[in-house]
């Protein structure tokens, strides 16, 4: 929060996997209230809300009291400076339902689209025809969150071929955020926890 604070930036995206548990939704609402963006916030589901039985319209409503737009499967629009982006959610692809011809429903001419998906193998599966992204971000991986030298990177089901970082494709840029958390084992080990900022310019 003191990062956000500190970097006041136009958009903040939530990626999923905030809780683990359907008591701990005050936290999430107190935390997506307290890291909004200027301009907008914007906020998907991961897999872990979705083993805590939260639903898309608990997880709506809590997001909403917080001032964060949810989106499963639909999209939003910002207009700023001129510039239009078209922030388009998906369903978490491990436990959820993901539903690209609905998310994609809405096309906006002339803006560029901002993907969010929590678990990037998702991309790979895809429909062919499905229209690629000006960049798509997502989760899931933490990076391996535990890396011990010599032995087999362990990244959880739905993280594919992806563990960190920017990847090229045929659906456009991607990037594998780190994260902030941990999941199941409360450490990491040479996987530092990240909040990247990017700064998106005209093509």
């Amino acid at each position: 929060m003191e990062a956000v604070a500190r970097e006041q930036p136009d958009i903040v995206v939530l990626t999923g996997d905030i809780i683990e548990h359907a008591g701990t939704l005050p936290a999430l609402e107190a935390f997506a209230a307290a890291v909004r963006g200027r301009l907008g916030t914007f906020a998907v589901l991961g897999n872990w809300e979705h083993k805590a039985q939260i639903s898309r319209d608990t997880a709506r409503a809590a997001y909403e009291r917080a001032g964060v737009d949810f989106l499963c499967n639909e999209s939003a629009t910002l207009e700023h400076g001129g510039a239009r982006l078209r922030i388009v959610g998906f369903d978490d692809p491990v436990i959820g339902q993901p539903d690209p011809a609905r998310a994609l429903a809405r096309p906006l001419p002339g803006a560029a689209d901002l993907w969010l998906i929590h678990a990037p193998a998702y991309i790979d599966t895809l429909p062919a025809g499905t229209p690629g992204a000006s960049v798509i971000l997502t989760g899931h991986t933490h990076g391996g969150q535990i890396r011990l030298p010599g032995l087999t990177l362990f990244t959880p089901p739905g993280s594919g071929r992806y563990v960190s970082g920017w990847y090229g494709g045929a659906r456009g840029p991607l990037y594998v955020s780190r994260g902030i958390g941990t999941a199941s084992v409360r450490m990491r080990f040479f996987c530092p926890p990240e909040l990247p900022i990017f700064t998106l310019r005209p093509g």
